[in-house]
């Protein structure tokens, strides 16, 4: 399984990207998580000990990682640098494991005009390509809304984009802003997520917003997840509940893919 998450800023994507890679870990999957936001906690959401963060490095940020793949030169944009850089041992080498998740941080990329064709983003979406078609473990991608590190050829293997929506007029619009971006890469099955779900009404405003995208399931609202954050766990860890709803999406993940092979 090979999937990317999205969604509005805050309305819980972090939080469904950590609980489904705990849930395929736990069932014996080999997992790559990847954290593709600048501000996600992707790490804290899969549980990994605060005193662990520290060994999170975002790849963008290893100067001296990038420097040596791509041949750029330090301190200079726009100069010559490789288009195909070797990346195939970056997830083994340069992953935190925890639980049986290799999990890789990917960082933000400078701007430096349109598209940024620097060095650094050029790493991460050889990268992110190789990850979606050569990698045979699951992947789990924790995306922005933009999808910043997606690019056409990253996407041919993936097997969908899940988009994260709360009851809200706000994230609505966020999705089908997704699901346009998605188009245009050639993303063909973009599925949404209902997130913080209280009563039916949310569920409907949810369903009937994000047509015609078809939805997996909710995550109800659960004030577990807060308290997670407040001891500095997964809220995988603390919410039976929570894992229940989290294996009914992902077998209706498997419906879909089987019913869409």
């Amino acid at each position: 399984m090979k999937i990317a998450i999205s969604g509005k800023g805050g309305v819980g994507k972090t939080t469904l990207a950590g609980c489904l890679a705990r849930y395929l870990a736990e069932r014996g999957q080999r997992v790559l998580a990847i954290d593709a936001d600048p501000d996600s906690n992707l790490p804290s959401a899969l549980g990994v000990p605060p005193e662990r963060l520290g060994e999170v490095r975002p790849l963008a940020e290893m100067k001296d990682l990038v420097e040596e793949r791509t041949g750029a030169q330090p301190g200079t944009f726009g100069g010559f640098f490789k288009l195909n850089p070797k990346v195939d041992d970056i997830p083994d080498a340069y992953s935190l494991e925890y639980r049986g998740i290799k999990l890789l941080t990917l960082g933000s990329v400078p701007k430096g005009g349109g598209g940024c064709l620097c060095p650094e983003n050029t790493l991460l979406r050889v990268l992110m390509r190789h990850l979606m078609v050569r990698r045979d473990e699951a992947v789990i991608v924790d995306m922005e809304a933009g999808l910043e590190h997606l690019a056409r050829g990253t996407t041919e293997n993936m097997d969908a984009l899940l988009v994260v929506v709360e009851p809200g007029q706000r994230a609505v619009q966020t999705a089908h802003q997704v699901r346009r971006l998605a188009g245009d890469l050639g993303i063909r099955h973009v599925l949404a997520v209902g997130n913080k779900v209280r009563d039916a009404e949310d569920r409907k405003v949810i369903e009937e917003g994000v047509a015609p995208m078809p939805v997996l399931g909710h995550l109800s609202y659960r004030d577990s997840i807060r308290e997670a954050d407040r001891r500095g766990v997964s809220p995988y860890d603390l919410d039976e509940g929570l894992r229940a709803e989290v294996a009914r999406i992902h077998e209706a993940l498997e419906r879909y893919r089987r019913a869409n092979a």
